[in-house]
């Protein structure tokens, strides 16, 4: 099976790009060797900053040759942080729609089982709380874009928050947004429990 993973620095976790079989150190990292020793060919196809514009202009180039039959896209915080931090929003209607349209590209072209993961944000700064309905927007577009196309959805921010409650969040996720190892394996594990169900 061909397993593609694509998205922002999340995914990319700092992966070597010169290096198609480099997973970085995040969440595909702990995911590959069990799907590799499935007989799997994994790819990591995350870049740390991207939006949906940026996968947008790089689907047809990166993704589409992979030909997935199981492809992972997971966007949507750099959106929200964007709008906070530099004044650059992408609406929710634009993202969804630009969403749709990479969604209907992949099934046209190698019709893989989609799994779809949710972004997430756990506030550690009073200031990131204002951008927790901003998120709710891009979460909402995601669980719509999931069951328009019959895909797995990772609920992660409900997984994420679950597991910061009691301690602090930072533990997870330093600036609320980029995994810890801990983190990660949330991650990962939430992956695993969407798609082995």
């Amino acid at each position: 099976m061909r397993v593609t993973f694509i998205g922002d620095s999340i995914t990319d976790a700092g992966r070597d790009r010169a290096d198609p079989g480099s997973f970085g150190d995040g969440y595909v990292s702990l995911l590959a060797p069990g799907l590799i020793a499935e007989g799997a060919i994994v790819r990591n196809l995350g870049v740390a900053g991207d939006r949906v514009a940026d996968l947008e202009a790089r689907w047809s180039v990166d993704l589409l040759p992979t030909r997935p039959e199981l492809l992972t896209v997971y966007v949507g915080i750099n959106e929200v942080w964007r709008r906070f931090d530099s004044d650059d929003p992408t609406p929710t209607g634009v993202f969804e729609q630009t969403y749709r349209g990479l969604l209907e590209r992949a099934v046209q072209t190698c019709a893989p089982r989609l799994v779809l993961m949710e972004p997430y944000l756990l506030p550690v700064r009073p200031e990131q709380r204002a951008w927790l309905d901003e998120l709710a927007d891009k979460r909402a577009a995601v669980a719509r874009l999931a069951a328009e196309f019959d895909a797995l959805r990772v609920p992660l921010h409900d997984v994420l928050a679950q597991a910061a409650e009691g301690r602090d969040p930072a533990g997870l996720a330093p600036d609320g947004v980029h995994p810890t190892p801990a983190g990660s394996r949330l991650i990962a594990g939430a992956w695993t429990s969407a798609v082995r169900h």
